[in-house]
C-alpha cells in the first residue's frame, strides 16, 4: 500500500508541475504576442517612423474615433494566425532592417515599391482578413463599387485587389492575381 501511495503522490506532483510549466509557457506566448504586436514595438525601428507618419495623415486614421495601428492592417486578427505570421514574417522583417539602409525617407523610398508589393501579396494571401475584421460587410453606394464588391462576395476578388494606396504613400498599383501566378511584380 505504501508503494501505491508514493506512486500516486509522485504522479500528482508530476501533473501539478507539468500544468504549472504549461501555464507559464502559455502566458509567455500570449504576453510575447501582445508585446511584438504592439504599436510601440512596431515603430521602435527607425524605418517604421515613415509609414507611421503616413498612416496618421490618412483617412483611415482618426475617422470615427478609430486609430488603427500596424497590427490592425498588417497582421491576421486571430491569435494563432498572428503567431504564425510572427514566426514567418518576423525574421524576414528583422533581416530587412539590417539588409537595407533605411536611415532616411529617401533611402526608404528606394525600396518602397518592394515593401508595398510584399505587404499587398501578404494581404492577398490572407484574403484581406485584417480589412474584413473591421469592415464587416461593406457595400458601396456606386454601381461600379457594387459590381466590384459582387466579385468579393463570389470569392473572385479580395479587398487589396482594388484598395491599394489607401494609407501609405502612393506606389504604382499591381495586378495581384498575375503577380501571384508569375511570382513577380505585375503593374496594372
Amino acid at each position: 500500500m505504501g508503494m501505491l501511495r508514493r506512486l500516486v503522490k509522485g504522479r500528482i506532483w508530476t501533473v501539478v508541475i507539468t500544468a504549472a510549466v504549461v501555464c507559464i509557457l502559455i502566458l509567455a506566448v500570449v504576453q510575447g504576442d501582445r508585446h511584438i504586436s504592439s504599436y510601440g514595438f512596431c515603430v521602435s525601428c527607425h524605418s517604421m517612423s515613415y509609414p507611421d507618419a503616413e498612416t496618421r495623415k490618412s483617412g483611415h486614421y482618426g475617422r470615427l474615433g478609430v486609430n488603427p495601428t500596424c497590427k490592425d492592417c498588417h497582421l491576421p486578427p486571430t491569435f494563432f494566425k498572428r503567431l504564425i505570421a510572427h514566426m514567418i514574417d518576423g525574421p524576414k522583417d528583422s533581416i530587412g532592417e539590417f539588409r537595407y539602409d533605411l536611415s532616411s525617407i529617401e533611402k526608404f523610398n528606394e525600396h518602397r515599391a518592394e515593401f508595398a508589393h510584399t505587404a499587398r501579396m501578404t494581404l492577398k494571401r490572407r484574403n484581406s482578413s485584417p480589412c474584413r475584421h473591421c469592415h464587416k460587410d461593406p457595400w458601396p453606394t456606386s454601381e461600379y463599387g457594387q459590381s466590384k464588391h459582387k466579385l468579393l462576395r463570389e470569392g473572385k476578388a479580395t479587398c487589396i485587389d482594388c484598395h491599394q494606396n489607401l494609407v501609405h504613400e502612393w506606389v504604382p498599383e499591381e495586378d495581384l492575381d498575375k503577380g501571384l501566378k508569375e511570382g513577380k511584380i505585375v503593374l496594372r
